[in-house]
């Protein structure tokens, strides 16, 4: 592989999307690393960091509850915390190891802490704009507690040509799927649930 060390996770994520488009990985962040991720969500929860999310990019947003209700608080790259420092260097260490294996051309991203209220969702949709399609791979790292039990609800669906792929949202888990061919929603909650969600992406054509 010309000098790079070989990631089997990394590998095994890769394979992942060769095949179906998306990847399930439960340890791809230490137990330590999602706990800080937690907490930090929660103190700029608590805080006031977070706002109502909308729909569309920076030029076109609309809030509307029907579609999503969510909260959230971007993460901004010139005021990173060692918490947010040490995500992000995870997230180039992938970034880079799949650029020299797939040369996917990722250049940059952009991440968010999300809350979903008691009663929110997110319905059917894919993660790109009219006006941009830089984003390649979405990734969602969930910070939910480690009790999180069934009927709490949250679960992401991904929707497949002929199939729907259900993912519990448990503490640390974290999906990787193609941002502009995989439809996916978040189905109602009926306890806070907490992650953070970004994209990788390419340059804007």
């Amino acid at each position: 592989m010309n000098g790079l060390t070989e990631n089997p996770m990394y590998e095994k994520i890769i394979e992942d999307l060769l095949n179906q488009q998306y990847s399930i990985v439960d340890d791809f962040f230490t137990e330590e690393a999602v706990t800080s991720l937690r907490n930090s969500l929660l103190d700029k929860y608590e805080e006031d960091y977070f706002k109502k999310s909308a729909i569309g990019d920076q030029f076109n947003e609309q809030v509307i509850r029907s579609i999503r209700g969510d909260f959230i608080s971007w993460i901004e790259e010139n005021k990173l915390s060692e918490v947010e420092q040490n995500f992000f260097s995870r997230i180039d260490h992938f970034s880079n190891y799949l650029n020299q294996t797939c040369f996917l051309g990722i250049q940059d991203r952009e991440f968010h802490y999300a809350l979903y209220p008691v009663g929110t969702f997110y319905k059917r949709h894919l993660d790109i704009f009219q006006n941009d399609d830089s984003r390649k791979l979405s990734v969602v790292c969930y910070l939910n507690d480690e009790n999180w039990l069934p009927e709490y609800g949250g679960e992401l669906v991904i929707y497949k040509e002929h199939d729907e792929v259900k993912v519990y949202p448990l503490k640390g888990r974290v999906v990787i799927f193609e941002s502009q061919v995989l439809e996916h929603e978040v189905l109602p909650v009926m306890w806070e649930r907490l992650s953070i969600t970004g994209w990788l992406k390419t340059r804007r054509l």
